[in-house]
């Protein structure tokens, strides 16, 4: 602690006499409680004006300042929310708010403190050894022990149990404190303990921790054993299960001081900015793959729309991995077709988000009536709908009237599998009133092959998706309704379409 910490003129003690020595030791402040340690060192963050929780985003008037009052008042906490709502990244985030070291007794099972040792054990060496007894500095980053709460869990493994075999080899009888294994809750003592998905511990486990939250000690195989150990209980939990009707005993509900609710990000900025810290788009040097803001919107725009849709299951959620592995298969769709196509370069375009399909649709907890329709469908047109939304963000009441007669005529546009960026801006070129509109999408310079016909891409899209042109995977991009004949002089009309003239 900083209280115990070495200076730069006192080198670290080595034994507890040495710790006793340092100038202007405080034996209080060295063994302050681990609550009242994160307290200590959250309002510093504070004043300081710090991020609490670095790499966690869109929380910061919401969860972010609940999880700080529990925290200032001491309280064990749960998080509450759907799965990819960073629950388990915030949990491992309080570690920062520890000290960046503390002093324990070397070799103790249970992490104790030599100023005040809770285990016999501890207790009979400084009493042998006095202050010759050598002492461990414990780094933060070990003082954090996480369980996933699994129904195979035992009683054995969170709190301990005798040790039969230590028994034999010390001679000792069973009933004696040496012969316990301690399990991962008292080898958290002095630091923090976390379970995910809480209500998965079966009963008798959860009963099992009354005791530590109330009583803030343990017992073990049945007879009393005064444990008082030192240590924030954090859990995390979906709220579907997280009732009287779940699977969670309403006793240990009761002792948990705060319960607080996590959430997806509230707007498509906010899960652009995750999805872009988290994705891995940052690929070989000697290809460069670019991927347009635009395109980013879509592909965290599918989230948002996924979490919209009827037929997606709600209470299972649709969690931030989605665009976050969406993302990187469109970095390697497009990085794929530059190996094929020989280019250094390549800029991602609409075609690669549908390559991503097998990242979304295991993303996905379908409804009745989703199931009916298939994965792969509802994917599709989730796709649609978020080319869709940006689509008209971006262009509000712009005239393609050009474009769409352009179709209209006759003319259809399909480009071949292996069609290299050169070869594609040849061809969306020649389509009137296209490539004036690229500069919305952010395009600089419409002379540029690869940023330009991936725009000019994402407009006849965005097209299709309103249903202004139609779009097929034999056709490719054509006019649903070509425009009509003049009227014949014997009376009646035609709707002969003109000859089709394909760009290919």
């Amino acid at each position: 602690m900083t209280t115990t910490t070495a200076s730069a003129t006192h080198p670290k003690p080595g034994t507890l006499g040495e710790l006793k020595r340092i100038p202007d030791f405080d034996p209080r402040g060295a063994s302050r409680s681990v609550k009242n340690e994160i307290r200590r060192n959250l309002l510093r963050a504070i004043e300081k004006g710090e991020q609490i929780f670095p790499g966690v985003h869109g929380y910061e008037d919401t969860v972010v300042p609940q999880i700080v009052n529990a925290l200032l008042s001491r309280h064990n906490f749960i998080l509450l929310g759907l799965r990819g709502q960073a629950k388990s990244r915030i949990l491992r985030g309080l570690i920062n708010l520890l000290d960046a070291e503390v002093p324990v007794v070397a070799g103790c099972e249970i992490n104790d403190d030599p100023l005040k040792p809770i285990c016999r054990a501890c207790r009979e060496r400084i009493a042998a050894e006095g202050d010759h007894t050598p002492i461990f500095w414990m780094p933060r980053e070990q003082r954090y022990i996480e369980k996933l709460a699994t129904p195979d869990v035992t009683m054995a493994d969170i709190i301990g149990d005798v040790d039969p075999i230590r028994a034999a080899r010390g001679g000792r009888d069973l009933s004696d404190e040496l012969t316990i294994h301690y399990g991962l809750l008292p080898r958290a003592n002095r630091g923090i303990f976390g379970i995910n998905e809480l209500p998965d511990l079966a009963g008798k486990i959860q009963v099992g921790l009354f005791n530590i939250m109330q009583e803030g000690d343990i017992q073990i195989k049945g007879y009393p054993l005064r444990l008082p150990l030192d240590v924030l209980l954090v859990f995390t939990a979906n709220p579907e299960d997280y009732t009287a009707r779940g699977k969670i005993i309403t006793p240990l509900k009761d002792r948990i001081g705060a319960e607080i609710r996590t959430h997806y990000p509230a707007s498509v900025a906010e899960g652009m900015t995750i999805t872009a810290q988290e994705a891995w788009v940052a690929r070989d040097q000697a290809r460069k793959i670019d991927v347009p803001q635009y395109l980013r919107q879509v592909v965290e725009e599918i989230a948002f729309q996924a979490r919209e849709d009827k037929r997606v299951d709600r209470r299972s959620g649709v969690s931030q991995r989605l665009p976050i592995t969406t993302l990187e298969s469109v970095v390697s769709s497009a990085e794929q077709r530059a190996a094929r196509t020989g280019e250094s370069s390549s800029v991602a375009r609409v075609t690669d988000v549908y390559a991503a399909l097998p990242a979304i649709t295991g993303k996905m907890e379908l409804e009745y009536e989703g199931e009916l329709k298939g994965a792969d469908f509802i994917a599709r047109e989730l796709i649609r709908a978020a080319v869709g939304r940006v689509f008209s963000k971006t262009f509000g009441e712009t005239n393609f009237q050009p474009v769409i007669h352009w179709f209209e005529s006759g003319a259809e546009l399909k480009f071949p599998e292996h069609a290299t960026t050169a070869d594609r801006y040849l061809q969306l070129s020649k389509i009137p009133g296209l490539m004036e509109n690229i500069e919305r999408l952010g395009v600089e310079n419409r002379t540029d092959p690869g940023p330009a016909a991936a725009a000019a891409e994402m407009i006849l899209e965005g097209l299709w998706a309103h249903r202004r042109i139609g779009r097929s995977e034999e056709r490719g991009f054509y006019a649903d309704r070509p425009r009509q004949t003049e009227p014949r002089e014997g009376g009646g009309s035609t709707t002969n379409r003109p000859p089709r003239r394909g760009l290919n």
